[in-house]
Protein backbone atom coordinates (compact mmCIF):
# COMPACT_ATOMS: atom_id res chain seq x y z
CA UNK A 1 0.00 0.00 0.00
CA UNK A 2 1.10 3.62 -1.05
CA UNK A 3 1.98 6.11 1.72
CA UNK A 4 -0.24 8.71 2.38
CA UNK A 5 1.62 11.74 1.22
CA UNK A 6 0.41 14.52 3.02
CA UNK A 7 2.18 18.32 1.88
CA UNK A 8 2.14 21.04 5.12
CA UNK A 9 1.75 24.34 4.10
CA UNK A 10 2.27 27.17 6.37
CA UNK A 11 4.80 30.26 7.06
CA UNK A 12 5.94 28.60 10.65
CA UNK A 13 8.84 26.76 9.90
CA UNK A 14 9.26 25.07 12.65
CA UNK A 15 5.70 23.93 13.36
CA UNK A 16 5.82 22.63 9.55
CA UNK A 17 9.00 20.28 10.31
CA UNK A 18 7.43 19.32 13.66
CA UNK A 19 3.95 18.26 11.92
CA UNK A 20 5.68 16.79 9.12
CA UNK A 21 8.30 14.75 11.26
CA UNK A 22 5.15 13.18 13.39
CA UNK A 23 3.16 11.96 10.12
CA UNK A 24 6.27 10.41 9.16
CA UNK A 25 6.95 8.51 12.05
CA UNK A 26 3.04 7.43 11.67
CA UNK A 27 4.05 6.30 8.35
CA UNK A 28 3.07 8.99 5.84
CA UNK A 29 5.03 11.00 3.50
CA UNK A 30 4.72 14.84 4.65
CA UNK A 31 6.42 17.34 2.81
CA UNK A 32 6.17 21.27 3.56
CA UNK A 33 6.33 24.61 1.95
CA UNK A 34 6.36 27.81 3.69
CA UNK A 35 4.75 29.66 0.60
CA UNK A 36 2.27 29.65 -1.65
CA UNK A 37 3.76 29.61 -4.66
CA UNK A 38 6.03 26.99 -3.71
CA UNK A 39 3.04 25.06 -2.33
CA UNK A 40 1.21 25.27 -5.65
CA UNK A 41 4.45 24.15 -7.49
CA UNK A 42 4.77 21.14 -5.98
CA UNK A 43 1.01 20.54 -6.52
CA UNK A 44 1.27 20.80 -9.73
CA UNK A 45 4.77 18.66 -9.89
CA UNK A 46 3.50 15.59 -7.42
CA UNK A 47 -0.23 16.18 -6.03
CA UNK A 48 0.11 14.93 -2.43
CA UNK A 49 -2.87 12.38 -1.47
CA UNK A 50 -3.76 15.71 0.89
CA UNK A 51 -2.94 19.24 2.09
CA UNK A 52 -3.16 20.80 5.71
CA UNK A 53 -2.95 24.55 4.87
CA UNK A 54 -2.40 27.67 6.96
CA UNK A 55 -5.45 30.13 6.64
CA UNK A 56 -3.21 33.17 7.49
CA UNK A 57 0.10 33.52 5.53
CA UNK A 58 2.04 36.04 3.93
CA UNK A 59 1.52 36.75 0.23
CA UNK A 60 -0.64 34.17 -0.89
CA UNK A 61 -2.82 33.51 2.14
CA UNK A 62 -5.05 30.57 2.82
CA UNK A 63 -8.07 31.05 0.94
CA UNK A 64 -6.70 32.23 -2.35
CA UNK A 65 -4.37 28.91 -2.08
CA UNK A 66 -7.54 26.97 -1.99
CA UNK A 67 -9.20 28.60 -4.91
CA UNK A 68 -6.37 27.94 -6.52
CA UNK A 69 -6.11 24.42 -5.49
CA UNK A 70 -9.65 23.38 -6.09
CA UNK A 71 -8.94 25.13 -9.70
CA UNK A 72 -6.38 22.72 -9.88
CA UNK A 73 -7.34 19.62 -8.55
CA UNK A 74 -11.04 19.80 -7.13
CA UNK A 75 -10.28 16.41 -5.93
CA UNK A 76 -7.51 17.25 -3.33
CA UNK A 77 -8.83 17.22 -0.15
CA UNK A 78 -7.79 20.16 1.70
CA UNK A 79 -7.66 20.48 5.47
CA UNK A 80 -7.56 24.27 6.89
CA UNK A 81 -4.93 24.82 9.98
CA UNK A 82 -5.56 28.04 11.97
CA UNK A 83 -3.90 29.48 15.39
CA UNK A 84 -6.30 32.61 14.83
CA UNK A 85 -9.67 30.82 16.08
CA UNK A 86 -11.45 33.37 12.74
CA UNK A 87 -14.78 31.51 12.23
CA UNK A 88 -15.56 33.27 8.80
CA UNK A 89 -12.32 32.31 7.58
CA UNK A 90 -13.45 29.03 8.72
CA UNK A 91 -16.34 28.74 7.09
CA UNK A 92 -15.81 30.68 3.63
CA UNK A 93 -12.86 28.12 3.76
CA UNK A 94 -15.53 24.68 4.18
CA UNK A 95 -17.57 26.51 1.57
CA UNK A 96 -14.88 26.66 -1.16
CA UNK A 97 -14.55 23.32 -1.01
CA UNK A 98 -12.17 22.28 2.32
CA UNK A 99 -12.83 18.83 4.32
CA UNK A 100 -11.86 20.12 7.50
CA UNK A 101 -10.60 22.76 9.95
CA UNK A 102 -8.19 22.24 13.21
CA UNK A 103 -7.35 24.60 15.21
CA UNK A 104 -3.65 25.46 16.16
CA UNK A 105 -1.95 23.90 18.38
CA UNK A 106 -3.93 20.95 16.76
CA UNK A 107 -3.50 17.49 18.80
CA UNK A 108 -1.24 15.18 16.34
CA UNK A 109 -3.65 12.28 16.67
CA UNK A 110 -6.44 14.05 15.69
CA UNK A 111 -5.04 16.13 12.75
CA UNK A 112 -3.68 12.06 11.53
CA UNK A 113 -7.29 10.72 11.97
CA UNK A 114 -8.71 13.61 9.64
CA UNK A 115 -5.72 13.40 6.84
CA UNK A 116 -6.79 9.79 7.25
CA UNK A 117 -10.59 10.45 6.59
CA UNK A 118 -9.85 13.03 3.79
CA UNK A 119 -7.85 10.48 2.10
CA UNK A 120 -10.51 7.90 2.68
CA UNK A 121 -13.41 9.69 1.13
CA UNK A 122 -11.32 10.71 -1.38
CA UNK A 123 -10.44 7.48 -2.81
Amino acid sequence: MNAIRVLIVDDEEELASIIAERLQFRGMEAHTALEGKKALKLIEENPPSVVVLDLMMPGLGGLEILKRIKTMNYNLPVILLSGYGSKESAKEGMNLGAFDFVMKPCDIDSLISKIQEAVARNN
